[in-house]
């Protein structure tokens, strides 16, 4: 789990996932993009907690403005159990939405 914390900030890892963190939302839109234009068929938006916000603004500025024929495939959200530096326990949700390319 601590890796996938430690992750959180990155923009993308992986063959086509961004990671959305604290960064601005156009970091991560400029990141999608990047995806779908070396031929990447699908783009995983992740997102934990308080960015969750962040990461549907960034999947409805890119849907809106920057590339209208992406669309949303499927949104899954969750639980994941997350243990504080005080060595205490905290649930924080997480949603993964995957976007694609109209054909």
């Amino acid at each position: 789990m601590a890796e996938k914390e430690s992750s959180q900030t990155e923009t993308q890892t992986g063959n086509n996932t961004v990671l959305i963190g604290r960064k601005p939302v156009m970091n991560y839109v400029v990141a999608c993009l990047t995806f779908f234009n070396a031929g990447e068929e699908e783009v995983v938006v992740k997102a934990r907690g308080r960015a969750i916000s962040r990461a549907v603004d960034t999947v409805e500025l890119l849907r809106r403005a920057f590339a209208k024929d992406v669309i949303v495939k499927k949104i899954d959200i969750g639980t994941e159990e997350v243990i504080r530096p005080e060595g205490t326990k905290s649930n924080v949700s997480t949603i993964e939405i995957t976007l694609s390319k109209q054909q």
